[in-house]
């Protein structure tokens, strides 16, 4: 565990460290496009925050080289560098999209390319775990299918969630830390190690995700753009799939001898192998809702919109800040819920408390269609925002003031500076969105 800590820090200082120049590199080179009608900010911020997550990547698999419980990750295993290989190719064509913005169809055609490239270096699917069948075999053409598949998926995803400040980064850096949790648990606990490489993914991709957090808080002052959500996207996929295709099954004791559980019976038992594909609930609705939504409208799946979830969030009436917790409350819901589910499948209080937060979750989501209202008696002692609002009755003159009677303006007044104060500072902000 040490050794994940330290490298998670290196990656997530190096990140950090990187992302004040790259800023400022963005900003001399232009990567700052246009306000857009979907946007949500109000001022172009500079993109290519991917590249300091990219370098962070590249320090977090260098150090983790370097030390001795994590040299044998390197020896034993060719997924560091299909991994490395599949992240610099996504990572290139993100930053000429953050730049020049290419189109959709390219962007698609570099994704099924950059899984071609880890699959052809080792990183597929092998089999899956079916309820009540038991551990399937893959023939060659269906796991690199179904490992292409994954990986565009994903990646869609998470840059489909990325429309808020912090949203993206957050999200997947709370669920990475479940999944973090469980694949360290296969591999000290039942000393499979086959988890290894996943387990380091998880870590690296933490520390990514914290070292850029502080930038791209609202306000952000640095997107991370496709460079950084197709990056991160990549990297959760194939911790998902270096976990449920190449971990044996068997070696869990999923089956008692050759009796094969019903689906229901074993489900808490199959739950683990699917928690990487859990992680990614919330960004996989949102791209099969936006996906839908489109296709019904007569438009391409690719055309922008705001009808994301972060965007009804915010036509609701939460506030930016609010709705992202929101996203993380749901996000650190499904995540760390499945994992404790699969640690104590029989315990009724996980369950409860599932469904308590749960509960608890829609209701700061409808927070905004509820009006409080403290009673009469209670109204001097609660917020004024909870008062009942009272009519304000203007009194009406008693006589008409005469011509003669009426006070001079002094020059250079109108109506606007002789009622009150004005501020001698004028209001600079520019009006703009995000992306």
């Amino acid at each position: 565990m040490r050794d994940y800590l330290l490298t998670l820090c290196v990656t997530a200082a190096v990140t950090y460290l990187l992302t004040g120049p790259v800023r400022k590199f963005a900003i001399a080179t232009g990567a700052m496009p246009e306000i857009r009608a979907r946007d949500v900010h109000r001022e172009p911020t500079p993109r290519l925050g991917g590249i300091a997550m990219f370098f962070g990547l590249c320090a977090g698999l260098l150090v983790a080289d370097h030390l001795q419980n994590l040299n044998s990750v390197f020896d034993q295993s060719n997924e560091p560098r299909a991994l490395l290989s599949g992240a610099a190719l996504i990572w290139l064509i993100g930053v000429l999209d953050d730049k020049f913005e290419l189109d959709a169809l390219i962007k698609l055609g570099a994704q099924m390319i950059s899984a071609g490239v880890m699959v052809a270096q080792g990183l597929t699917i092998l089999w899956l775990p079916i309820p009540g069948v038991g551990t399937v075999a893959l023939t060659q053409w269906q796991g690199t299918l179904l490992t292409v598949a994954l990986v565009v998926l994903t990646i869609n995803a998470v840059n489909f969630v990325d429309g808020l400040d912090g949203l993206a980064a957050g999200m997947v850096c709370i669920a990475t830390g479940a999944f973090f949790l469980y694949a360290y648990r296969l591999w000290y606990g039942y000393t499979i190690e086959a988890a290894a490489p996943a387990t380091l993914f998880a870590a690296i991709l933490m520390g990514m995700c914290l070292g850029f957090l502080p930038h791209n808080m609202h306000p952000a002052r640095i997107f991370m753009g496709d460079s950084g959500s197709m990056l991160i996207g990549l990297i959760l996929a194939a911790s998902a799939i270096s976990i449920t295709g190449q971990v044996d099954p068997d070696t869990l004791k999923i089956f008692e001898g050759s009796t094969r559980q019903a689906t229901h019976a074993a489900l808490p038992v199959f739950i683990p192998l699917i928690l990487p594909l859990t992680i990614i609930a919330i960004p996989m609705t949102d791209l099969v809702l936006a996906i839908v939504r489109r296709t019904w409208k007569g438009q391409s799946p690719f055309a922008a919109d705001r009808g994301h979830l972060h965007h009804r969030l915010l036509e609701i009436g939460h506030s930016h800040s609010r709705a992202v917790l929101i996203m993380y409350f749901w996000s650190a819901l499904i995540a760390f819920g499945t994992l404790a589910y699969s640690v104590h499948s029989t315990s009724m209080w996980i369950v409860l408390a599932i469904t308590v937060l749960s509960a608890l979750g829609l209701v700061l989501l409808l927070l905004p269609r509820f009006s409080p209202r403290a009673p009469r008696w209670a109204e001097a002692v609660v917020p004024p925002r909870y008062r009942r609002r009272r009519a304000v009755l203007e009194p009406e003159p008693e006589h008409e003031v005469a011509e003669d009677e009426r006070v001079p303006v002094p020059a250079g007044l109108h109506g606007s500076t002789a009622i009150g104060h004005r501020s001698r500072f004028s209001d600079r902000r520019k009006a703009g969105t995000r992306s």
